[in-house]
């Protein structure tokens, strides 16, 4: 007999990046996949303290899942966590700044499409995050930039867009038009040091294995977080709260 397409079933590997209480003992999740981007996914008995499905459904929690594809939303037949990342539960500033790489996840990943290298980039934050060897202010612009390069926002990082210097004296990056423009063309936008553009292009055209594996001094991270976050908010054109959140703890 032929199956249809609500009687799929999946097996993946997935990070909650939401949670939603259903009832007394249920819940709806919002999951980034290994294998079909971002699903929302329905999880019976999940608040059960005997149900695996308990710890492997919480919020930021990384588990194997075993999905069945209904209707209009999948159903978490069984889950089983992998890593649940308590470290980030010790430090409110890296609790906040995973939960906003979550809300980025959300808002950029489609659904049905293979999300590895996604799911690769924020597990990898958070793991950056538990063991603090990296900061949260050089991890926040490392996931947004390369998540929106991934998603098809990369912007243009090469040369100047009006006479292709490489590098000048003064270089900006201009987040509306997504590219950059010289001093000696009248560049506008947010001013880069050559440490803030070298870390740009290096997030952006580097191979995975290399993103996080540099370092930058104070100054010119504070122009790459300022630089990165404002073209993310042109982006996704309004405020993830989570945003705001993390902000208010700076």
């Amino acid at each position: 007999m032929r199956r249809t397409k609500e009687q799929v079933q999946v097996k993946t590997q997935g990070l909650i990046i939401r949670e939603q209480p259903v009832g007394e003992s249920d819940r709806l999740v919002t999951v980034l996949t290994k294998d079909e981007g971002v699903v929302r996914a329905f999880a019976r008995r999940a608040k059960n303290l005997k149900d695996s499905k308990n710890s492997a459904t919480g919020l930021l929690c990384y588990s194997r899942l075993n999905l069945y594809r209904g209707r209009e939303k999948y159903i978490i037949n069984d889950a089983f966590p992998i890593e649940v990342f308590f470290g980030l539960r010790r430090d409110i500033v890296a609790l906040a700044l995973g939960q906003y790489f979550c809300s980025l996840a959300a808002e950029l990943v489609p659904e049905g499409v293979e999300s590895g290298e996604y799911l690769r980039l924020v597990l990898n934050a958070l793991h950056f995050l538990c063991e603090g060897k990296k900061p949260p202010a050089l991890l926040k612009p490392v996931v947004e930039l390369r998540m929106l390069s991934v998603s098809g926002f990369m912007p243009d990082l090469v040369a100047c867009s009006r006479c292709g210097a490489y590098e000048a004296a003064d270089m900006f990056f201009r987040v509306q038009e997504a590219n950059l423009c010289c001093g000696d063309c009248g560049g506008q936008g947010y001013r880069l040091s050559k440490g803030a553009l070298t870390a740009m292009r290096h997030i952006i055209y580097s191979e995975f294995e290399k993103v996080f594996a540099f370092s930058i001094p104070p100054g010119p991270q504070e122009e790459l977080g300022r630089a990165v976050e404002a073209f993310t908010l042109q982006v996704l054109q309004k405020r993830p709260q989570t945003l705001d959140f993390y902000n208010s703890l700076l």
